[in-house]
């Protein structure tokens, strides 16, 4: 049976769209014609500029589009959500706002002292992977999922640890730098290990986990997060199965190996690039993502 059944407003979000929009539009006024507001501030780049874009673009595919309501049908869509939503994007946003504004971000004390806090590599690691992998706890997973508010918040909590795992990492700003050269290299592998309890314990399970993708009462109360619910009345549903081609022990299977996957796609690929940097710095030359100290710069 095809997803169009649940109508327009489920698969396309016009309203989470059109609040997108409106972001975009916010971002470009602030870091061009308001600008000139801010102190010490330069003209945003298009390597800057075009990674916003790229960042609201992923935004919308994964959290508005058909995604996003297949992500409550499979479970193979949903963790591909998750692979992007904390994995990808959150450095594309960090590495989208230029160091002026940071700056003045971080120019209220509360924000400094909880990103000071928050991005210590140690408890950026910790914290990130303990709240992704205490999320995927059937008993907890299943709570979440078939509440709105709760799933909403649990969403932007998860969201705001991954930006604080992924800053000590793409940090650009000389002066909140935590973590340099092999530290960084440390700091991947350890990301990667402490994730895979959680892909591990999802890919070898002997059966379905999770109730909001078997059960079709805990599925329907699940689905009330992204389908209106006048749409939802009208309808005969029996399943998730409905939609789903594959057994849902093997969609469960899949969903802890796309993740994982993606993982290591992600993390190989700033592995290479923060490796190259560090050897680039170690022979003379500055690199943006891995910055020498304000000090030593000054000095040279």
């Amino acid at each position: 049976m095809s997803i169009d059944i649940f109508g327009f407003r489920a698969l396309w979000s016009p309203y989470f769209l059109v609040a997108l929009v409106l972001i975009t539009l916010a971002y470009f006024l602030l870091v061009t014609r308001y600008r000139t507001k801010f102190s010490g501030s330069e003209p945003v780049t298009k390597k800057q500029s075009t990674l916003f874009v790229i960042f609201m673009a992923l935004l919308y595919v994964i959290k508005g589009s058909p995604i996003d309501l297949l992500g409550h049908i499979m479970f193979s869509a949903h963790m591909i959500q998750m692979a992007f939503l904390y994995l990808v994007m959150p450095p594309l946003l960090i590495l989208s706002i230029p160091d002026w504004l940071w700056r003045q971000v971080f120019s209220f004390s509360a924000i400094d002292s909880i990103f000071r806090r928050l991005t210590k590599p140690l408890i950026a690691l910790l914290v990130f992977n303990l709240t992704f992998s205490f999320y995927h706890i059937p008993l907890v997973f299943d709570f979440v999922k078939t509440d709105m508010w709760l799933h909403a918040l649990y969403t932007v909590v998860l969201f705001f640890t991954a930006l604080f795992m992924w800053y000590p990492l793409v940090n650009q700003l000389p002066e909140k730098e935590s973590l340099s050269g092999l530290y960084k290299i440390g700091y991947i592998f350890g990301n990667g290990i402490l994730l895979t309890p959680a892909c591990a314990l999802i890919i070898f399970a002997d059966n379905p986990m999770y109730d909001t993708f078997t059960n079709a009462s805990a599925w329907a109360k699940a689905m009330e997060l992204c389908v209106p619910a006048s749409q939802l009345s009208g309808l005969q549903l029996s399943g998730p199965e409905m939609f789903n081609g594959l057994p849902l022990l093997e969609d469960q299977q899949l969903g802890g190996v796309l993740m994982k996957i993606i993982q290591e796609i992600v993390y190989g690929i700033v592995l290479a690039y923060v490796f190259f940097a560090w050897f680039r710095k170690e022979n003379g030359a500055v690199d943006k993502v891995d910055p020498l100290p304000v000090d030593v710069q000054t000095i040279e």
